[in-house]
């Protein structure tokens, strides 16, 4: 099965990890992610810790925890590739809007993805 498919059928919850340039670590929860058309992820996030991070250190885990028994889902290692602020393409892929949301600039962040491996593991079974 292919990523994109992978997160639109499967439930779950996701944690993006970052760290700064000095290796600070930071952890957020964060929904599937965007499969873009040239396979590349991409994350919609506001300007806060997650974000400052990768302004000085470009790479970053996406490990996503499926719903049900056990221990399944995936850990992706990613490097950021760009980003764009506040525009058509970030509004489209929005898919809740809160009523008392502050205007706060929004950033869609593109990775590349270096390595998947599953869940638990090294994937070589």
């Amino acid at each position: 099965m292919d990523l994109k498919q992978y997160f639109e059928d499967t439930k779950g919850i996701g944690i993006l990890a970052t760290a700064d340039a000095e290796g600070k670590v930071d952890a957020a929860v964060y929904a599937r992610p965007n499969i873009m058309e040239d396979d590349s992820l991409a994350f919609i996030m506001r300007d806060r810790l997650t974000h400052h991070n990768l302004q000085s250190n470009p790479y970053a885990t996406y490990l996503f925890v499926e719903k049900g028994p056990g221990y399944k889902g995936k850990r992706l290692f990613l490097k950021k590739e760009r980003e764009e602020q506040d525009t058509e393409l970030l509004a489209s892929l929005r898919k809740r809007q809160y009523l008392n949301e502050k205007e706060e600039s929004k950033f869609l962040v593109f990775f590349k993805i270096e390595k998947e491996l599953p869940l638990i593991g090294d994937g070589s079974s």
